[in-house]
């Protein structure tokens, strides 16, 4: 993925890697692909992300780290 990239975390981990870190292009476009900033898998696209975002965390923890990570957007 190009420089032109943002990170964010999901309460989901990555099939993959297990790393809740993720990446989406700046643009955010619904049907951009949501790529592990680990492993590099596509784990879904952005409209995707944005409903488990509003689902929200599995616990107080989770909610936490989220909390945390996603604040600069």
């Amino acid at each position: 993925m190009s420089g032109l990239s943002e990170d964010f975390r999901l309460p989901v981990a990555c099939p993959g890697c297990g790393s809740h870190l993720m990446r989406v292009s700046q643009v955010k476009n619904p049907d951009d692909a949501v790529h592990c900033a680990s492993c590099g898998k596509t784990v879904c696209l952005w409209h995707e992300a944005q409903t488990v975002i509003r689902q929200g965390p599995g616990s107080e923890s989770e909610a936490l780290i989220e909390a945390a990570v996603n604040r600069r957007g």
